[in-house]
């Protein structure tokens, strides 16, 4: 190996170039496992990490891409060998160490998974969303909360995470109702096993939150955050739980301690970017077998690497619905 192809974003007078080059072994960082990169996805992260002040990355010239999907080509560690098939994502990888928008990448060996019972394609699809929608569900499920409970609420349920969550969560049983501002994405919702579609919560987003609403949802999986995350807790059963993950409506929180008092309401948050490599590989073994998204193909998209500005661009402005799969092997 002496050179490969790579999209690099390059940062200059508070702007942002992103454009594909052909690099050398010198681009590549320390790491045990060298990988092949087959596929990566487009995250709202990787659409940060390309976004003058996204606040993701840490120092430029970066590879994004947080999720990688391919093939050992070089191992320093015993744990792998060439022409073992293994994803990696989260901790530092396409925001502070070169990401999955290059045909190769080298990784710590304690950050990669072998795949066992899945394909690098449909692992690149479940990916850091699909992953962090299975935290949720396993979370929800660890709690107790069972479908006997109630209808189970999905927010911002066209995205990535919403999408492999509806699935997930109709698969074990939960009567799902699925939040999104995008009309267009009900029937894709449906057909995943959403019992009904409702647009965007509060109905109002001018209104003052409430601390406590009409209690209606055993469980809740959030991928908004800001008002609409306090909207959910104020409108959840008792001792009911939500798995949080999302931020696309705001950092900030608007509620009361009521929901949690009063209730007894559990807010869990998820957080896939530090979580520890052995309960990472064992839930990674789950969506190989019981926890696999039976509709993972209607929810992903196939990209050629070299379309991904296009849809990088999509997903910034929230109008891109389901997964994005990146064909590195497409071709530069």
């Amino acid at each position: 190996m002496t050179t490969f192809n790579a999209w690099v974003a390059r940062e200059s007078d508070g702007t942002i170039d992103f454009a594909p080059e052909t690099v050398d072994e010198s681009f590549l960082p320390a790491g045990e496992v060298t990988i092949r990169v087959e596929y990566s996805s487009v995250n709202y992260k990787d659409a940060l990490a390309v976004t003058p002040k996204g606040g993701v990355v840490r120092e430029y010239p970066i590879v994004p891409g947080i999720d990688v999907a391919g093939e050992v080509i070089a191992s320093e560690s015993d744990a792998f060998a060439p022409g073992d098939k293994v994803v990696a994502h989260g901790y530092e990888i396409g925001t502070a160490r070169n990401g999955g928008y290059a045909e190769i990448a080298r990784l710590p060996a304690e950050w990669v998974v072998k795949l066992d019972g899945i394909s690098t394609a449909d692992a690149a699809a479940i990916g850091t969303a699909g992953f962090t929608a299975a935290m949720s569900v396993q979370a929800i499920l660890a709690s107790g909360v069972t479908p006997a409970d109630g209808p189970v609420l999905v927010t911002g349920a066209s995205g990535g995470v919403g999408t492999v969550s509806v699935d997930l969560l109709a698969s074990a049983g939960f009567d799902v109702v699925a939040s999104s501002g995008k009309p267009g994405a009900a029937d894709l919702l449906v057909s995943l096993g959403a019992s009904s579609v409702i647009g965007r919560l509060p109905e109002d987003p001018d209104a003052k939150p409430r601390p406590l609403g009409k209690s209606q949802w055993a469980a809740a999986v959030d991928c908004v955050g800001g008002k609409t995350l306090a909207h959910v807790l104020s409108t959840i059963n008792y001792g009911g739980v939500v798995a949080a993950s999302g931020l696309t409506g705001g950092a900030a929180l608007p509620t009361t301690v009521l929901p949690f008092i009063l209730r007894g309401v559990s807010l869990l948050g998820m957080d896939s970017v530090l979580m520890p490599i052995e309960p990472r590989r064992a839930l990674w073994a789950r969506l190989g077998s019981d926890l696999a998204p039976r509709h993972l193909k209607e929810i992903t998209n196939l990209v050629a690497v070299r379309d991904v500005v296009s849809v990088i661009d999509q997903v910034r402005e929230g109008k891109y619905t389901g997964r994005a799969l990146v064909q590195v092997a497409a071709g530069f």
